[in-house]
């Protein structure tokens, strides 16, 4: 039954997808002419680096937790 679900799930959100209009972003343009969506890009690269290591550390810290009890 779970799978099932998860696959209507799936699928739908694929349709929605498909439902979107074509249209290209101006602000996406706009940051592309003038050299800023490099400064964009790098931001969202930090911080998603920076998630990935605390949840790294957290992860390494339960570990040592479970080991000792």
């Amino acid at each position: 039954m779970k799978k099932i679900l998860c696959l209507t799930l799936l699928l739908m959100s694929c349709i929605a997808v498909f439902a979107q209009p074509a249209n290209q972003v101006e602000m996406a343009d706009t940051l592309r002419s003038s050299g800023k969506i490099y400064v964009v890009i790098l931001t969202i690269v930090i911080v998603f680096t920076g998630l990935a290591l605390y949840l790294f550390s957290i992860d390494r810290r339960l570990k040592k937790i479970e080991k000792e009890k």
